[in-house]
């Protein structure tokens, strides 16, 4: 039943407030009743309404995206519609419902814009569609399902950053290369001895015929290996700045892999918590970073422990090569000393190992409240945090493990900026 017919009961009750007795009542009631069967047998069905969507094309969390509803009628009859293109919540759908009248044959299609706010795949609702007669007393409604999904990209807001990453890589390469000829360095100029060089890459040969002490530089050698392991498991979900940890690992893992990338190096990312959950290689992929955002974007924490044999495993399966592995998880003392350190040893066996994780910024801003016993009380305990971080990183770097530890907004660039001083000192 519409407001229509709700109107025309209001306006029943004029002629028995006119004439009032129970004939006139009948009468009105009898042709409010029967006005209503015929409109109702008048509505046409929609069971010839044929509707299909279209998503629009991927985007990252952030941006805005838009789907297409198109109505066809497959019916003889003209179709007065009022339709709803319902989706998720979290899809952020903008002004769902529309009216149309089509005739038989005709097609209409709905916009609906969407504003994501959650990375992943954002499922279509039902679409609800309700038929009416040119009266408009009684209308027919059903509930379609039109299967449809959205993807929506992690938003990589790192990627401001990338530019003046890369830049510096490329000066840092050109203007020094390294001292010490290790594995994956290439012979690049001979130059005058200066302090604090190396003395093991001074040319003797050279330098007797130049009467001049002459040292050997070398240029890194591009194709080097870098994998990247994302901890998906249960400490990943915690909620940390404006998002969670497992957010801020994966904004790490999109800069590292478009900066190493750009510079000749080829990355894998393993993101895995009691099993592997997914696994992504630049090795053949046209555009990495894409490629890795749309491996990445049906995957959250899971309420589980990370299996660090496992991951081991899987590291070890994916290259045999002496690689840079970045591995990205919670740097809590219980953690590491449980459940990481017993596996290091495999790994760095066989691999230059880099341990990184977020650092919660509440904690600052904790440790520096000052305001009263209880604020004092909760300070002492934001700062015995805090210590007792550095003083994992401090036992850490006493095992020749680099660490590296910055809020989520930092920790991109951190990690980026560790993996420059690697490259251009010949250690990676």
């Amino acid at each position: 039943m519409t407001a229509r017919l709700f109107l025309l009961t209001l306006s029943g009750l004029v002629p028995v407030m006119l004439l009032p007795s129970w004939p006139t009542a009948l009468i009105v009631a009898g042709a409010i009743v029967l006005a209503a069967l015929v409109d109702f047998f008048l509505v046409p069905r929609v069971h010839d309404l044929a509707l299909q969507r279209t998503p629009g094309p991927k985007v990252r969390l952030g941006d805005d995206t838009h789907s297409v509803l198109t109505l066809i009628n497959g019916s003889p009859r003209v179709l007065r519609l009022e339709v709803r293109d319902a989706w998720t919540p979290s899809a952020g759908a903008v002004q769902t419902r529309s009216r149309h009248v089509l005739s038989a044959g005709e097609r209409a299609q709905v916009r609906t814009e969407l504003r994501p706010v959650r990375r992943g795949a954002l499922a279509a609702d039902l679409v609800t569609v309700r038929s009416r007669s040119p009266l408009g007393l009684i209308a027919r409604q059903k509930s379609i399902e039109v299967p449809a999904d959205i993807r929506v990209l992690p938003p990589f807001v790192s990627r401001r950053e990338l530019p003046s990453k890369t830049q510096k890589l490329r000066e840092l390469e050109g203007r020094s290369a390294v001292m010490i000829r290790g594995m994956g360095t290439e012979f690049d100029s001979l130059r005058e001895y200066v302090d604090g060089d190396d003395v093991r890459s001074i040319d003797w040969r050279a330098s007797a015929r130049a009467s001049d002490l002459v040292v050997k530089t070398w240029r890194p050698e591009k194709d080097r290996r870098v994998v990247i392991v994302v901890d998906s498991s249960r400490l990943a979900a915690r909620r940390c700045g404006e998002g969670t940890v497992f957010d801020a690992a994966l904004e790490s893992s999109l800069l590292l892999t478009a900066l190493a990338t750009g510079a000749g190096d080829r990355v894998d990312v393993i993101v895995a918590d009691a099993r592997v959950r997914a696994v992504a290689s630049s090795r053949r992929a046209h555009d990495p970073v894409h490629d890795l955002s749309v491996t990445l974007t049906p995957v959250h924490p899971e309420l589980y422990d990370a299996d660090w044999e496992a991951i081991t495993a899987a590291v070890l399966a994916t290259t045999r090569q002496q690689a840079l592995v970045v591995v990205i998880t919670a740097l809590d003392e219980t953690t590491v000393a449980e459940d990481i350190l017993p596996v290091l040893p495999t790994l760095t066996a066989h691999h230059r190992v880099v341990l990184a994780g977020v650092e919660d910024p509440a904690l600052a801003e904790l440790a520096g409240a000052r305001g009263d016993v209880e604020e004092i009380y909760t300070a002492a305990a934001a700062e015995s945090e805090l210590l007792t971080a550095a003083s994992l990183r401090t036992r850490l770097r006493g095992l020749g493990i680099a660490s590296v530890q910055a809020p989520p907004d930092d920790l991109p660039g951190a990690l980026a900026d560790h993996y420059i001083r690697l490259k251009v000192t010949g250690r990676l």
